[in-house]
């Protein structure tokens, strides 16, 4: 079996790549089985190189050594082939769909420990040919996203004050948009906030919406945010936040189904594991079973 190491140089502001590209010399010299370290120079790069390496067909384990864009390009590299399987050896900022994985998410860390690894098949969500493994989106949340560059760039501004400078731009900009959704048999044609389609439990690092939602459960748990008030915005986004929909059913409906299509007049943005696309028309369809994952082993103790 091949190990493919995928590292992004500059995922988390490049804070832990040193000390990850060391930690994978140093193991895999030890180890007796082929590999190499691949580091990425732009956008789809991670996906030409897993394609393009799981064109031999031999047994192949991909780590996604960076953030969750990172993990979701080897994703995209590796549906659909059986004998490729992928993992998150974590760099990123958020690091956000081995929060899925609560009992051994910390040695998702620790490269040993993944290389005593055991697979399971997990869902994706197909977005018009785009797959995401964690949570996609539509509204607010993605708007915000998709803009934290544009303004991390400006003079004074980076980081965290990016993404405070995003939300109170597009607060000003409005907190709703007109979508026609067709899920689970009904069309519903209103001012939406938010609607997100969850595969995993958490996504821009503090977000988890659907607490209970499994990326191997073979189900897409999906919210939709209705449009609410510029003053009531933040109290019904810290319900969301954190997993408390339930709590405001007037506010925020829950669906389980395995696909959903949001159309509107005007472009919008879509966040697919926090990578944005834009366009008038998306759908979400869930594929089960559709990548291999592979996680540490659990512990046993006792």
């Amino acid at each position: 079996m091949k190990h493919l190491f995928i590292l992004n140089p500059i995922a988390g502001g490049g804070r832990r790549i040193p000390e990850v590209r060391a930690e994978i010399v140093r193991v895999m010299a030890a180890q007796g089985e082929p590999w190499e370290l691949h580091e990425t120079t732009g956008i789809g790069d991670a996906t030409g190189k897993v394609k393009a390496a799981a064109a031999s067909g031999e047994p192949l384990r991909v780590y996604a050594c960076g953030g969750d864009g990172t993990l979701n390009e080897c994703v995209n590299g590796a549906v659909g082939a059986s004998h490729v399987a992928v993992t998150h050896f974590p760099a990123g900022t958020g690091n956000d769909f081995i929060k899925s994985f609560p009992a051994n998410k910390e040695d998702f860390f620790n490269l040993e420990r993944l290389l005593d690894a055991e697979e399971l098949l997990v869902d994706v969500i197909d977005v018009g040919g785009r797959y995401g493994i964690n949570i996609c989106s539509v509204g607010f949340d993605a708007r915000v996203g998709g803009d934290v560059h544009k303004y991390s760039k400006l003079p004074l501004i980076g980081g965290k004050l990016g993404y405070v400078a995003s939300v109170f731009a597009n607060l000003a900009k409005g907190i709703a948009q007109r979508f026609e959704l067709e899920i689970g048999g009904e069309r519903i044609e209103r001012d939406f906030t938010m609607i997100c389609a969850c595969n995993g439990k958490s996504y821009g690092g503090v977000f988890t919406p659907v607490p209970e939602a499994e990326p191997d459960d073979g189900r897409m748990d999906i919210l939709v945010v209705k449009k609410t008030s510029r003053i009531g915005v933040l109290g019904v986004i810290n319900k969301y936040k954190a997993g408390q929909y339930r709590d405001i059913p007037n506010l925020i409906t829950y669906f389980q189904e395995n696909c959903m299509t949001a159309r509107a007049d005007k472009e919008f943005v879509i966040n697919v594991d926090g990578e944005i696309l834009r366009r008038r028309e998306v759908t979400f369809r869930l594929l089960p079973r559709a990548v291999k994952f592979f996680r540490p082993r659990k512990v046993c103790v006792g």
